[in-house]
């Protein structure tokens, strides 16, 4: 194990590190620092017990993918669609003090928060591996506990189908609630942390939602707006 244990974590996340001894060294380092209590494991896995003793019907388990979980869910995929949720979008409302930002300087990250709608992808797990992948799923999302797992109905070209979504908590400390445009692009600009910068995240995801063909264009002009910031002269 790295001297930090964040380090590892630098490039996306990778699935031989989301073990549960490595969640218990980032606890052991983060602390009690605001908004960032880590969830134990008892905890996270009574949030992953609930949400899939709850499965609506007799499908399989899917999981909407609307950030990274998109090209890097760090679990085994058996089946992936382009859908489209509604009543929740995609946008930079989770403060990061950490990893991506500083306290000093707080960097944005995504979350899905109500309101509109979202395209992204599901995501299937194999039935005999719903139990690994997701404990490796809760401790990837849920670290401390600042999204509310929920079942969530997303519109494919082959059907709907229910999947589960790690919506925003907006009750949580590290909600960006009513934050500016002008705000968010500082914010996106300049934070910087262990895990890289906020620019570099935002670049990465329209990027990549370039590449799977997953519309979004709030999140083209937002990127625009960010790198104008960054190029003009102070």
């Amino acid at each position: 194990m790295q001297d930090d244990p964040w380090g590892p974590f630098a490039g996306g996340f990778r699935r031989e590190h989301l073990t549960e001894e490595h969640m218990k060294q980032l606890a052991k380092q983060v602390g009690e620092k605001p908004g960032f209590t880590p969830l134990s494991e008892a905890e996270r896995d009574a949030s992953r017990n609930a949400i899939l003793r709850s499965k609506p019907g007799n499908q399989g388990v899917w999981v909407f993918a609307y950030g990274s979980l998109m090209w890097n869910p760090a679990v085994h995929v058996a089946e992936r669609r382009i859908a489209r949720v509604y009543g929740f979008r995609r946008n930079f409302c989770l403060w990061m003090p950490l990893g991506r930002g500083s306290p000093d300087n707080p960097g944005m990250v995504l979350g899905l928060e109500p309101g509109g709608s979202c395209n992204g992808v599901v995501l299937r797990l194999a039935p005999q591996r719903v139990e690994s992948e997701t404990q490796i799923l809760w401790r990837r999302e849920m670290f401390s506990g600042v999204y509310t797992p929920r079942w969530i109905r997303a519109v494919t070209e082959r059907g709907s189908i229910s999947a589960i979504a790690f919506t925003m908590d907006t009750r949580h400390d590290r909600y960006a609630r009513d934050v500016s445009l002008e705000q968010t692009v500082y914010a996106l600009a300049t934070a910087e942390g262990r895990l890289g910068s906020s620019y570099e995240y935002l670049a990465s995801t329209v990027a990549h939602l370039d590449e799977l063909g997953v519309g979004d264009g709030a999140m083209h002009r937002l990127l625009r707006l960010v790198e104008a910031y960054r190029t003009a002269p102070r």
